[in-house]
């Protein structure tokens, strides 16, 4: 089964990523969350996106109160899975070794980012030296 291809913008990813790290929230409290990160929006900008993310089926909210609760329907990791695997077959014909080494030349890591690329490295090592995906 092919892996869902999901079409955010900008904006949409913002409000999305205020889900998965913070929660659940009310449009007021996503309003502050990208108040606080330095977006300046209207409480009617970010209603908007939370009603377009609920309609796209990235969202859902809990109409059992007097706000609305948003909350988010997808996984970070599901979401970065599928931009990930779209940006491979657009930038690198489908290849995700170019991509890594691109990331591994131009990007900065911390230690414990360096020892968890060491340890996975050294686990496709051990791997038989068959045809690996």
């Amino acid at each position: 089964m092919a892996e869902r291809q999901y079409d955010l913008g900008n904006a949409e990813l913002e409000v999305l990523k205020t889900l998965w790290d913070h929660g659940p929230a009310t449009v007021r409290q996503v309003l502050a969350h990208l108040h606080d990160c330095g977006r300046r929006v209207a409480y009617t900008t970010a209603q908007t996106l939370l009603t377009r993310l609920e309609q796209k089926g990235y969202a859902r909210s809990d109409k059992s109160d007097l706000a609305y609760v948003y909350r988010a329907k997808l996984t970070r990791d599901r979401v970065t899975r599928s931009r990930l695997k779209t940006l491979v077959k657009q930038l690198y014909d489908g290849a995700a070794g170019p991509l890594v080494l691109q990331l591994i030349r131009t990007e900065q890591f911390t230690p414990d980012e360096v020892e968890q690329l060491q340890e996975l490295i050294e686990r496709l090592d051990a791997q038989p030296k068959r045809r690996r995906r």
